[in-house]
């Protein structure tokens, strides 16, 4: 079969459904695993689809946004042990930011007492004060779908704070791309929490991996992500880029 012939039999597989096995791929398109391994990787640098462990899935669309509710119910013991690994880089007398992601949310038990959080996120709040966690609220517009405070009273708000460090979600990580996600003005938002901190750290699990949003937040190298099980080729992929943490997950 030739190379244009598989592709179109692995992109038609994907429309199918969100995500098909190397295996699957292999018997549908009679080849080896080698050469579709191959075709993977050259359908993901043309921005067709992304590799995940054991096989690809479709991109999600660049102004896809998930609600909060959404968010909270995916991949939840992934976002526990990546958020507990996180929280533990927080130090007593630490002043944090802390982005209104669902995975940021999970960090919250980890967190030592002794610290001041700065947010947008409206979800946070409740859990921050039962920690007695010294908690302030940014201002803005009030986002329903994520909960996120955000607009020109978010950014006004923001500037006068000053932060040790800076836990961020995102809805794409990619290696040309950088830091991703649906809204403009929540990437704004992100981007100058970013510029406000001694350290940045992008908190995601493995899904957010080549995949594109509609606003750019910043360039790779600008914070450490911290993240589950890679593939190794993915993983080597990031590693060139920036600082990245891959914590094992059960």
């Amino acid at each position: 079969m030739l190379e244009p012939e598989r592709h179109q039999i692995i992109l038609e597989a994907l429309k199918v459904k969100n995500s098909v096995k190397l295996q699957e791929l292999v018997e549908l398109t009679n080849s080896s695993e080698s050469t579709i391994r191959r075709d993977l990787i050259q359908l993901e640098q043309g921005k067709f689809l992304k590799r995940v462990h054991g096989g690809a899935a479709r991109l999600q669309g660049k102004l896809q946004e998930p609600s909060m509710m959404e968010k909270s119910s995916k991949n939840l013991q992934p976002k526990r042990q990546i958020a507990q690994y996180a929280g533990s880089l927080v130090e007593e007398g630490d002043c944090i930011y802390l982005d209104a992601g669902s995975t940021i949310f999970e960090m919250i038990p980890f967190l030592p007492e002794n610290i001041v959080v700065v947010t947008n996120g409206l979800t946070h709040v409740n859990e921050l004060l039962e920690k007695n966690i010294k908690t302030f609220l940014i201002g803005g517009y009030a986002k329903p779908s994520t909960k996120a405070l955000i607009g020109r009273g978010a950014l006004d708000s923001l500037e006068h704070y000053r932060f040790d460090k800076c836990f961020l979600g995102v809805n794409g990580i990619h290696s040309q791309f950088g830091y991703t996600t649906p809204d403009p003005e929540e990437a704004m938002v992100k981007k100058l929490a970013m510029s406000l901190t001694r350290e940045a750290f992008v908190v995601s699990d493995e899904s957010k991996f080549s995949e594109i949003a509609f606003a750019k937040i910043a360039d790779l190298h600008l914070a450490t992500i911290i993240t589950n099980e890679l593939d190794p080729d993915t993983q080597e992929q990031y590693h060139s880029k920036t600082k990245i943490k891959v914590v094992v997950t059960s």
